[in-house]
């Protein structure tokens, strides 16, 4: 009787700060290597979030900007994919171009349902921000403008309350989200792999190595905040350095498959 082959798991192995040091080194470099690829997807980036700030301005809704700006770093693990991409061509000594990149990202069917995975997540952040707002502010439930928001959640004990709940709830997601994707979209570019396991693999290696990873995910999360804050312009460099970041980190983390 013919045996059936099963997948082997992907292997992950523990790491250091030193790791995550020696990644971003070599995120930095690959972005200075081929600039106008990380420019590009960190200019598409960013084009999003000014969008989307535009359109809340244009509606009224300019008191959305901050749990925007922390909701928006969630959706960065797939806008970073074509640059995982670009390091992975780097490293495999292969050329680099933007129809190669897509026909790859493209091939690989399991990233869209990351993808959805992402957008759950980040329609969940959302919807609890307008659920405390209707909850706690519901007494100056129209704001006039940004200013007036801030000023309602600084000085008011509902205000605080709302600020405590929401940035416990918003870190909280984020955790969760960067357990399941720090490896999953770099490994579903490097290995044929289903996306489930993908995930697991990801949430493996952050119990794995539980304090460094986590601490990456505190840089990813206030890097990608402060690059948001001028008008998402900060993203053009900040993006690209960790997208290839991530991909270095991933390659330490998982060990090549077996030949």
């Amino acid at each position: 009787m013919a045996s059936v082959s099963r997948k082997v798991d992907p292997v992950v192995r523990r790491i250091t700060a030193t790791d995550i040091a020696e990644a971003l080194a070599k995120g930095l470099r690959d972005f200075q290597a081929a600039p106008r690829y990380g420019l590009a997807f960190g200019a598409l980036y960013a084009a999003g979030g000014i969008a989307i700030l535009l359109s809340l301005t244009a509606f009224g809704m300019a008191y959305l900007a901050y749990p925007l700006a922390a909701g928006f770093a969630l959706i960065g693990p797939f806008a970073a994919v074509g640059l995982y991409e670009v390091s992975r061509r780097r490293e495999a000594g292969q050329p680099i171009t933007m129809s190669g990149i897509w026909s790859t990202v493209r091939s690989r069917g399991e990233i869209g349902w990351m993808a959805f995975v992402i957008l759950f997540i980040f329609v969940v952040w959302m919807y609890q921000v307008w659920l405390l707002i209707a909850l706690l502010l519901w007494f100056n439930a129209s704001f006039s403008s940004l200013q007036q928001f801030i000023t309602t959640v600084l000085t008011t004990s509902e205000g605080l309350l709302f600020l405590a709940i929401g940035n416990a709830v918003g870190a909280a997601l984020s955790l969760i989200l960067f357990s399941l994707t720090v490896v999953s979209f770099p490994l579903l570019l490097d290995r044929d792999v289903d996306f489930v396991t993908a995930m697991i693999t990801s949430v493996r290696a952050v119990v794995a190595s539980p304090v460094p990873m986590i601490g990456w995910a505190a840089v990813i999360v206030v890097l990608l905040i402060i690059s948001a804050l001028p008008y998402f312009l900060g993203l053009l460099v900040t993006l690209p350095v960790l997208g290839h970041a991530t991909w270095h980190l991933y390659r330490r983390i998982v060990e090549p498959a077996p030949d």
